[in-house]
C-alpha cells in the first residue's frame, strides 16, 4: 500500500514541475520589447504633385466728361474686362521643419519652397454700344513661378509610426500680371498695365505622414493656397490726339490653387523609444 501511495505522489509532483517550467517560460516572453519610433527632431525632405487654380483677372474704367469714352462704353469695358483664368501645372521642391512629440500627440513647424507654374490668360471683345460697328478687346495673363510657405502642423499618432495632421501658415509668391486695353475706332487708342508684386497670403490644409524607420518617412499632403489680390491704376491711354489721363483704367488680379503632392523627409537623430 505504502508502495502504490510513493508511485501516486512521484506522478503528481511530476506533472506540477512540468506545469511550472511551462509558466516560467510563458512569463519570460511577455518581457519583450519592441521599439517605437519617436517624431521628434529636425528633418528635410523633397515633394511633388501638382496644382489646379484660378485667377480673377479684372480690367475697369470710369466715365470722365474729359475722358475718352462715350458715357455707353463704361460699362461694356467693364463688363468684357472681368474674366476668369484656369491653370494646372506641376509642382515640386523641397521642405524643411522640426517636430515635437507629446505622448500620441505632435506639434511642428514646417517651410517650403517649390515650382509653382501658375500660368494664363484671357481675352474678350465687344463692340461700342454708341458706335457700331468699331470695337475693342481686352487682354489678361497671370503667373506666379514660385510659391514658399512657412505652416504650423498638429497632428495625432494614429499607430507608433502614423501621423495625421493639419496645417496652416503663410503662401509667398511673386506674382506678375500684363493688361491691355485697344480698339479699332476711327482714331485707335491703347492702354496697357502691368502688376508685378510679392504678395503674402495664406494656405491651410491637411496630410498623413508615415515613418519607415531609420530616420526616413513618407506623406502625402493636400492643401489650398490664396494670395489674395494685387492692384494697380494707369492713366497711359493713348489716342490718335495724345494722352487721355482722364481716362482712369484699373487692374487687379487673384491667384487661387489647389495643390495635391507627396513627399519623403529624413529626420536627424532622436531617440527609440521602447514599446511594451
Amino acid at each position: 500500500m505504502n508502495k502504490f501511495l510513493l508511485a501516486v505522489a512521484s506522478i503528481v509532483l511530476g506533472t506540477a514541475s512540468v506545469q511550472a517550467a511551462d509558466l516560467a517560460a510563458h512569463y519570460t516572453k511577455a518581457l519583450a520589447v519592441a521599439p517605437g519610433y519617436n517624431w521628434t527632431g529636425f528633418y528635410v525632405g523633397g515633394n511633388v504633385g501638382g496644382q489646379w487654380g484660378s485667377s480673377n483677372p479684372n480690367t475697369s474704367t470710369v466715365f470722365d466728361p474729359f475722358g475718352y469714352f462715350d458715357p455707353t462704353s463704361v460699362p461694356a469695358v467693364n463688363a468684357v474686362g472681368a474674366q476668369h483664368i484656369n491653370s494646372s501645372s506641376v509642382t515640386g521642391g523641397f521642405t524643411a521643419g522640426y517636430n515635437w512629440q507629446v505622448n500620441n500627440a505632435v506639434f511642428g513647424l514646417e517651410g517650403d519652397i517649390n515650382h509653382f507654374g501658375f500660368k494664363g490668360g484671357a481675352t474678350g471683345s465687344a463692340v461700342y454700344p454708341c458706335c457700331a460697328p468699331f470695337a475693342f478687346t481686352v487682354n489678361s495673363s497671370v503667373s506666379a513661378d514660385w510659391l514658399a510657405t512657412i505652416r504650423g502642423r498638429i497632428g495625432f499618432l494614429a499607430t507608433p509610426h502614423w501621423l495625421l495632421y493639419a496645417t496652416g501658415g503663410a503662401a509667398i509668391s511673386e506674382v506678375k500680371g500684363n493688361f491691355t486695353f485697344t480698339d479699332n475706332f476711327f482714331l485707335p487708342a491703347s492702354e496697357s498695365g502691368s502688376i508685378r508684386d510679392t504678395r503674402v497670403g495664406w494656405t491651410a490644409g491637411v496630410g498623413g505622414e508615415y515613418a519607415v524607420g531609420n530616420g526616413w518617412s513618407l506623406k502625402a499632403e493636400y492643401l489650398y493656397v490664396d494670395l489674395g489680390r494685387a492692384t494697380v491704376t494707369s492713366t497711359n491711354l493713348g489716342t490718335f490726339f495724345g494722352p487721355a489721363p482722364a481716362s482712369v483704367f484699373t487692374h487687379s488680379f487673384d491667384i487661387k490653387s489647389n495643390i495635391v503632392r507627396v513627399g519623403v523627409n529624413y529626420k536627424f537623430g532622436g531617440p527609440v523609444v521602447a514599446r511594451y
